[in-house]
């Protein structure tokens, strides 16, 4: 059990662990579910950090990966691989910030539920996927995580900074992933992404929203895995290296 990589989840606002439970980890790898619900990018930042000990690897969705990039800013030493789904690598721009403080005023008015319901929720799928059960597994999870660690989430995201220079400096296997249907993070956030990491690989799912570890599972476990064979090179040839 020792030798098993940590692999660090990291969801997207208002998710949780269900967000990853239709992917089918290699049996070599030990998943740890890390929340954020700090009110800042730098406490859920630590909150991923203090999730596991030691290096791991890292794969993060939406707002996951984009406290990832923070991750990787603190503490590079210990991310032995990065995956980043769905995300944006960029400040917020005019829109976003009204955005969010339209869905704060509505859920301190108690309309949390509605929030979520109408305008979050139609906006994960694509529209093949966009099912009735599927938008009340959003709001069920949502419900999970509440108004508050929604409110602090909100927070997060309104002091989020451009990550794309700092993003030069990772040193590890990194995967992208977008899905060509994703209503809030287009492919060419994504394509920011792998340009900005040396050797990364950038992978575009067809048919597919923002949600695309519920879509297609099978499809990000099958990316995943071989992201992961690359990952545990890396670590034996990272444990050699800091031998005396």
């Amino acid at each position: 059990m020792g030798d098993e990589l940590p692999l660090v989840l990291v969801p997207g606002m208002l998710c949780d662990a269900q967000l990853w439970a239709e992917l089918t980890p290699r049996p070599d790898i030990r998943t740890v579910h890390a929340a954020i619900d700090a009110p800042s990018i730098a406490g859920m930042a630590e909150q991923v950090l203090a999730s596991t000990d030691g290096p791991f690897a890292l794969a993060g969705l939406s707002l996951g990966a984009i406290v990832g990039f923070e991750v990787l800013r603190r503490a590079p030493e210990r991310v032995l691989g990065f995956c980043a789904i769905s995300t944006n690598p960029h400040a917020p721009v005019a829109a976003q910030y009204r955005g969010w403080h339209d869905m704060a005023f509505r859920t301190l008015r108690g309309e949390f539920e509605t929030v979520v319901r109408d305008t979050i929720a139609p906006t994960m799928f694509a529209e093949r996927y966009r099912t009735a059960e599927r938008i009340e597994q959003v709001v069920a999870m949502a419900r999970r995580i509440g108004p508050d660690r929604f409110q602090n989430q909100l927070r997060a995201q309104a002091e989020r900074i451009d990550s794309v220079p700092s993003l030069a400096a990772v040193d590890c296997p990194a995967l992208i992933i977008s899905a060509d249907e994703d209503a809030l993070c287009p492919r060419e956030f994504h394509r920011a992404v792998a340009d900005a990491i040396e050797g990364s690989r950038l992978e575009t799912i067809a048919d597919a929203g923002h949600l695309c570890t519920w879509e297609v599972p099978h499809r990000i476990s099958d990316l995943m895995s071989h992201w992961l064979q690359a990952v545990a090179p890396d670590r034996i040839t990272r444990q050699e290296s800091s031998c005396p």
